[in-house]
């Protein structure tokens, strides 16, 4: 018998990430999340015969700093069009999205894979509008429907088949998600829908162009739901490979209480859904002078971040990428750091005491108590031996929880260090004499000793005596 043929998984993902604009791309309504259902519509996002969309200016901002940001090439002149479909989410009976002449094109973005960093294709960034949103009844055979989300502005960013691996995607849309939330143009709340993907996958023999048969992913609300249901999609279509068996191109959605992907329906093709130019809408003209002008407003991008704070700061790629992970934690950091000068402390403290307590209760670093300024009083208090580092994890403690400042916290508390010599010898005194046995055999050679007098000392005085001073006078009295 013949050995199992090798294949690789073909990846492509198509994003939407809902803008932040405070109104709907072709009317006036709110897009606040979370209102009573259908309180945010009129005629134009209804549908309602004579009515007519009228483009919102910021949502043609907020794609061209998407698209300058992953290096697309703007079109000078791009068109709405109706792509035609029913379902009872969508009230004209078609959506208004872009076909042939999508916004952007031709971009990339690049991301640090297992075989290294690999640049990503983008094939093209278009504008549309959001459907509406179905609310099936637990009690009841009946489904409502909230058009509030009908005409919310979004963004579909779609790649061209370049990624290998479910990690490479997770990777890539970590790397998206970041980018939006950067430029402030979408909140990348997944859990929320605000940002969504579908995954395209095939798989094909390794060494071989050929495309396979794909199939389309939907219904995965977050990075590790991504990574699992393209997992598990692999090993499906392999398995069907490996028997003989023919992939059937159709869309599955990711079932996350039993962990697999089952089969929705046929997938359509882009001549199913009839795409014609919107006759309401003339086409979008972008001069230089626009671009230029979105440019000159781009934030410092993750990537430039990442590679000043190793440059600036000395900090290692890890600590980098960590605390260039989201805006507001950099600038954090870099507002800690203004004030205690020490980046490697800083970004100890931030990614060990500060993100732990913060992912414990499924916080931003904006819903933390600790201000920058605060956590670098507390480094200073430590590099100026008023407080031992043992000590200020405890006094952290009290800050996240309650906001108070360290030094308040340290005076109510008691807290500074001992710093006279005489106390610490009086201690250290009590601390031998108790400990006869374990003198003389330090005295006779056995060094680990040490560590166990200090801790005897540091226990007595409750953790504040100046650890430098109690290792220098006791090497003295031993």
């Amino acid at each position: 018998m013949g050995a199992l043929m090798e294949y690789e998984p073909i990846i492509g993902l198509e994003v939407h990430a809902q803008l932040l604009t405070r109104s709907k791309i072709f009317c006036g309504c709110s897009t606040t999340f979370g209102a009573l259902p259908n309180t945010h519509t009129c005629p134009v996002c209804l549908g309602m015969p004579g009515s007519l969309p009228v483009l919102n200016e910021n949502v043609v901002e907020f794609t061209i700093r998407m698209a300058l940001a992953t290096h697309c090439q703007i079109a000078a002149i791009s068109q709405f069009a109706r792509k035609n479909y029913f379902y009872p989410d969508l009230p004209k009976g078609y959506q208004i999205s872009q076909y042939e002449l999508p916004l952007a094109e031709k971009g990339w973005v690049e991301i640090e894979t297992q075989r290294g960093p690999q640049r990503i294709r983008i094939n093209r960034i278009h504008m549309e509008e959001d459907a509406g949103k179905l609310i099936h009844d637990e009690f009841q055979p009946v489904s409502h429907v909230d058009f509030n989300r009908t005409g919310v502005p979004l963004i579909e960013i779609v790649s061209e088949p370049d990624l290998r691996t479910p990690e490479d995607a997770a990777s890539y849309l970590k790397m998206l998600r970041e980018t939006l939330r950067y430029l402030e143009i979408c909140d990348g709340n997944m859990e929320e829908g605000s940002m969504r993907c579908d995954a395209n996958i095939s798989l094909r023999p390794v060494g071989t162009e050929r495309l396979g048969t794909k199939t389309e992913l939907k219904n995965m609300n977050s990075f590790r739901n991504v990574q699992r249901a393209l997992e598990f999609e692999i090993r499906r279509q392999r398995a069907l490979l490996e028997k003989g068996e023919t992939i059937i191109q159709e869309t599955r959605l990711w079932d996350t209480g039993r962990n697999t992907t089952v089969s929705m329906r046929g997938k359509e093709e882009a001549h199913d859904y009839r795409y014609f130019p919107d006759p309401d809408l003339v086409a979008i003209v972008i001069d230089e002078q626009w671009i230029e002008r979105v440019r000159g407003s781009l934030p410092e991008l993750p990537d430039a971040k990442r590679e000043r704070f190793m440059r600036d700061y000395e900090l290692p790629p890890y600590d980098a990428q960590v605390l260039t992970s989201s805006k507001a934690l950099a600038d954090y950091f870099e507002a800690a750091v203004q004030r205690f000068a020490q980046p490697k402390l800083v970004s100890n403290w931030i990614m060990s005491e500060l993100l732990r307590e913060l992912k414990k209760d499924e916080k931003d670093i904006e819903g933390c108590q600790v201000t920058p300024q605060q956590l670098a009083e507390l480094l200073e208090l430590i590099d100026k031996d008023i407080i031992s580092g043992k000590i200020a994890k405890s006094v952290f403690q009290e800050m996240y929880t309650t906001g108070r400042s360290a030094a308040g916290i340290i005076d109510d508390q008691g807290l500074k260090q001992v710093k006279d010599e005489s106390a610490i010898e009086s201690v250290i005194d009590e601390v031998l004499a108790e400990n006869n046995k374990e003198v003389e055999l330090f005295r006779g050679g056995k060094e680990k000793l040490f560590g166990f007098f200090v801790g005897q000392v540091m226990k007595k005085t409750k953790g504040k005596a100046n650890p430098k001073l109690v290792n220098e006078i006791l090497r003295k009295k031993l």
